[in-house]
């Protein structure tokens, strides 16, 4: 069985091609950068490493870019579009209405559609994907796999806000999560290098999109990111925490309207608004140079961080292990370091030497005296996504 997992992220497109149930990967690759002029499309077989830089203005040009590279009859992976049994679609808001594995249906795509509001940055290119595919796909199974399904098991007390109750009874409105398929990838990871299912875990998925889970025996019991996924961390182009008053001063005082300070937030705010980049890599590029805009804002971003750390190894009483996954918290070194700087009195102390890595699979980072396992764990999305699509057939 030939299984296509598509991961929509707000700026990028990862995708691989397995062989199921064996877990063979037929080909992989990402599109990132899609909005500029200078997006990259990799796409990678045991055989052949393809490269290209171009503008990729949007999702939809990504994802035809992406079907013609696998049908291409000279470095192409598939001979037809019918050799595709299964497309896996990673889905960031699945609202009260998905708490499991689903296969996509006309009513399925309108329940996305409509939850766009709560995660514009997503949804909408998760959709998008899912009507390319349809179309070029036609005879696979669709699949959808929610950000939201791994945070079911926090608990009442952390997912419930304190605003009138009447909000959550009849309209839904409570913490969420994100980035679910990531953290739970990552932590049963973890759990099995630490050979305890009774521990406690902080996984820090750290991409354009960023957020942290607390994990107690192997259950997410807290996230950062809510009701949307714009709150909690800095991201690339989301605010993260601020003071909600500020949304009704800006309407005020700058005669904003609800759309306008939307898009604020989502999409003109995190590190853009600080720095004028929303990618990592510039930034740090600029902070060397000695741009203090940047180098301030590698500060608040670490900060914040540290900040959640502090939080979730107290509801968790303790603390056995943080792990670092996604793009940054993968390759950042310097991020990693700003972050477990000076949080030896949780007993969390990092391996300079060690650390000096870009890993392509799980490595402990720790120093030998840290109380605290630190690591990094590449995360696997589309593993996971494809074991969830194949799991839901057979089931």
């Amino acid at each position: 069985m030939q299984v296509l997992v598509l991961n929509s992220g707000s700026s990028s497109l990862k995708f691989q091609l397995f062989s199921m149930p064996e877990k063979t990967i037929l080909c992989s690759g990402l599109i990132e950068r899609i909005g500029f002029n200078d997006a990259k499309f990799k796409f990678k077989t045991d055989t052949e490493t393809i490269e290209v830089i171009e503008a990729i203005p949007d999702h939809k040009f990504g994802l035809e870019l992406l079907s013609k590279q696998l049908l291409n009859k000279d470095t192409g992976i598939i001979k037809t579009a019918n050799a595709i049994d299964i497309v896996g679609h990673r889905v960031v808001h699945g609202g009260k209405h998905f708490s499991n594995t689903t296969e996509i249906t006309k009513a399925v795509k309108e329940k996305i559609k409509a939850l766009s509001s709560l995660a514009p940055l997503h949804n909408p290119a998760n959709l998008e994907g899912i009507e390319v595919a349809e179309a070029i796909f036609s005879n696979a199974k669709q699949v959808a796999v929610f950000d939201t399904a791994f945070h079911q098991t926090i608990p009442e007390h952390a997912y419930k806000y304190a605003i009138p109750n009447r909000f959550l009874e009849e309209h839904h409105i409570r913490l969420y999560g994100f980035h679910g398929t990531s953290h739970k990838y990552v932590s049963e990871k973890a759990i099995d290098f630490l050979g305890t299912e009774h521990s406690k875990i902080i996984t820090i998925h750290l991409g354009n999109g960023c957020s942290m889970t607390a994990i107690k025996n192997g259950k997410s019991i807290d996230h950062s990111l809510g009701f949307s996924p714009v709150n909690g961390l800095i991201m690339g182009t989301r605010s993260g925490d601020i003071d909600q008053s500020i949304i009704f001063h800006i309407a005020k005082k700058f005669n904003y309207s609800l759309d306008e300070i939307n898009s604020l937030l989502q999409k003109e705010s995190g590190m853009l608004g600080l720095t004028g980049f929303s990618d990592l890599r510039d930034i740090q590029a600029e902070a060397e140079k000695g741009n203090k805009a940047c180098q301030l804002a590698l500060h608040m971003n670490a900060y914040r961080i540290k900040k959640y750390i502090g939080s979730y190894a107290a509801i968790m009483n303790g603390l056995d292990a943080i792990v670092f996954t996604a793009g940054i918290g993968e390759n950042s070194i310097e991020m990693r370091e700003r972050i477990c700087n000076e949080l030896d009195y949780l007993g969390i102390l990092l391996d300079k030497n060690k650390n000096d890595i870009r890993p392509d699979k799980l490595t402990d980072v720790s120093a030998k005296n840290s109380k605290v396992t630190v690591l990094i764990i590449p995360t696997n999305e589309e593993l996971e996504i494809a074991k969830q699509s194949v799991a839901l057939f057979k089931n």
